[in-house]
């Protein structure tokens, strides 16, 4: 491991402190290396230099908007490749969420989640797509994406 030594305002130094706190980190390294990976991850989905991924989608939609549900099922079987698992969920009378875990070329999954999120009906959508190398086992896609519980 290599250390690195910054220097930081005391304004963002302070705020650094806050996060460390809020977010449940030990100490400012650990904080300092997932905002970098964070970063950089972000930096490669910008650029394209992130050809595989892991992601969550998802979406709330009326599920009596018509024929919605068939053409959402449709869209999700011609794509059943990206797709790890689904989970459901009534919101209230006429909003549904759906969620979707998917796994695959990057590209392919943007181009999905857009299909399917401008589908009319489908009243908000989100992307959350992680960088991974192709062949990402489950154990390393675990241990990059942990949470700090708070404390």
């Amino acid at each position: 491991m290599e250390r690195l030594t910054i220097s930081l305002d005391r304004g963002l130094a302070e705020e650094l402190d806050a996060l460390i706190r809020d977010q449940g980190y030990h100490n400012r390294s650990e904080a300092m290396r997932d905002i970098l990976r964070r970063h950089i991850e972000q930096a490669r989905l910008e650029q394209g230099q992130a050809p595989h991924c892991v992601a969550n989608l998802s979406f709330v939609y009326d599920h009596h908007s018509r024929t919605l549900t068939e053409r959402v099922m449709a869209l999700q079987h011609a794509h059943h490749h990206l797709t790890i698992a689904s989970q459901h969920a009534h919101l209230d009378h006429d909003n549904c969420l759906e969620s979707l875990m998917l796994k695959g070329p990057s590209d392919e999954v943007r181009e999905f989640a857009n299909r399917l999120c401008a589908e009319r009906g489908v009243r908000h959508g989100w992307l959350n797509l992680i960088p991974v190398e192709q062949g990402t086992t489950h154990e390393q896609v675990h241990s990059h994406l942990h949470l700090h519980p708070k404390s």
